[in-house]
C-alpha cells in the first residue's frame, strides 16, 4: 500500500476516479489535471476560477456528511491545513484519506509528485517540471530583511519552518521571524514598525489585506501588498509565483 506524507498506508484503489481536495493549491492541481475528477472541494479553493465541483465548508470545518456522499476514492487534505480529527472521522467512515506535510519547497514538489503517481495513479503534472526549472537558480545574496504578516488583532508573522519562509529564502530574502519559537508567532505592530526592517509583505490571505487595511498601521516600515496564492500555495501557483513576488518586492 503506499504511505502518505506521515507514513499512514492508503489503500486505495488507482487509478483514482472521483477526488474531494480539502487543500486549496491542491485543489488547483487536481483540476488543472483532471476536472471531471474532483467532486468536492472546500469554500476556500478559488482555483482555478469557475471551479464546479460541490463545496464542503471550509479546511477547519468540512461537512463529513457531504463528502461522505459524495463517495469520493480519495481524500486530500494536509497536516497544517486540515484537522487531525476530521482526517480520523472521515477514515472510520471507510474514505482513504491522503495527508500531505509541506513545510519547504523541495517537500512541495516531491510530495505532489507522490500524490500523482502513488495516491492517485496519474501521470505527473507538467507544470512541476516548469516550477523546477523556475526555482532552480540561486537569488542573489543580501537582499532584504522582510517579514510577513498573515493575521491582525493580533498581528502574528511568518516564522520558523513554513513553506512561505522557504520562499522567502530561495528569493533572497531574510525573514526577520525565522528564529521564532513559533511557526506564525504573535507580535506587537511596533516590533514591526521599526528600523532594519526593510519591507513589511502583506498578503490577501489567510487575512485579506487591502491599501485600506493594513499599510496604514506603520509609519516607518514599508509595507508591500501582495498575492497570498502565490506566497503561500504549493501548486501550479509556483509557475508565476517568483517572477511576481520578486517584481513586487523590488517596487518596494
Amino acid at each position: 500500500m503506499p504511505l502518505d506524507d506521515l507514513g499512514f498506508d492508503v489503500g486505495v484503489r488507482r487509478p483514482v476516479d472521483r477526488v474531494v481536495s480539502l487543500v486549496p493549491s491542491l485543489t488547483e492541481a487536481v483540476a488543472l489535471a483532471r476536472p471531471e475528477a474532483l467532486v468536492g472541494a472546500t469554500d476556500w479553493c478559488s482555483h482555478p476560477p469557475g471551479l464546479s465541483a460541490v463545496r464542503v465548508r471550509g479546511t477547519k470545518n468540512p461537512d463529513l456528511k457531504a463528502i461522505t456522499a459524495l463517495r469520493p476514492d480519495l481524500v486530500i487534505a494536509n497536516m497544517e491545513e486540515n484537522r487531525e480529527l476530521d482526517v480520523t472521522r472521515l477514515r472510520e467512515a471507510g474514505i482513504d484519506v491522503w495527508v500531505t506535510r509541506i513545510e519547504t519547497f523541495d517537500e512541495s514538489l516531491s510530495s505532489i509528485e507522490r500524490l500523482f503517481r502513488e495516491a492517485l495513479g496519474w501521470s505527473e503534472p507538467p507544470w512541476l517540471d516548469e516550477a523546477r526549472r523556475l526555482w532552480a537558480s540561486p537569488a542573489d545574496v543580501g537582499g532584504p530583511r522582510v517579514a510577513v504578516a498573515v493575521w491582525r488583532d493580533p498581528w502574528m508573522v511568518v516564522g520558523r519552518d513554513t513553506f512561505a519562509g522557504d520562499l522567502l529564502r530561495r528569493l533572497g530574502c531574510e525573514n526577520a521571524f525565522a528564529d521564532a519559537d513559533d511557526r506564525y508567532p504573535t507580535v506587537r505592530p511596533d516590533e514591526l514598525d521599526r528600523m532594519g526592517l526593510d519591507i513589511l509583505l502583506l498578503p490577501d490571505e489567510p487575512y485579506p489585506f487591502t491599501p485600506l487595511d493594513g499599510p496604514e498601521a506603520f509609519e516607518h516600515t514599508p509595507t508591500v501588498l501582495v498575492s497570498g496564492r502565490l506566497l503561500t500555495w504549493y501548486g501550479p501557483s509556483l509557475v508565476p509565483a517568483r517572477r511576481s513576488l520578486e517584481e513586487r518586492i523590488r517596487s518596494r
